[in-house]
């Protein structure tokens, strides 16, 4: 008797060894950082107001041209930081 369950036994793994078992499909999500190239518009550098200064020009005229292009400076930077605050 006990050779009998042992030869089924046998039969029947044998029978599920031959079967191939595929392995079930699985759909896995990774989310990986991806380096993007920053595309704003390029800034103009203003025409400087001190830059048509001649030596023979009045003190005052270069104090104003001086003033006028410390106010281009600063707004130049403005848009400056502004595009490179965009690609953050």
């Amino acid at each position: 008797m006990k050779r009998t369950a042992l030869v089924g036994a046998v039969v029947a793994l044998a029978g599920c060894a031959g079967q191939a078992v595929e392995p079930e499909p699985r759909i896995v999500r990774v989310e990986v950082p991806v380096a993007v190239p920053c595309r704003t518009d390029e800034v103009a550098v203003p025409p400087w107001a001190a830059e048509g200064l001649r030596k023979s020009d009045s003190l005052e005229l270069k104090v104003r041209a001086l003033l006028a292009e410390r106010r281009q400076r600063i707004g130049y930077e403005r848009e400056l930081l502004a595009a490179n605050e965009a690609c953050r």
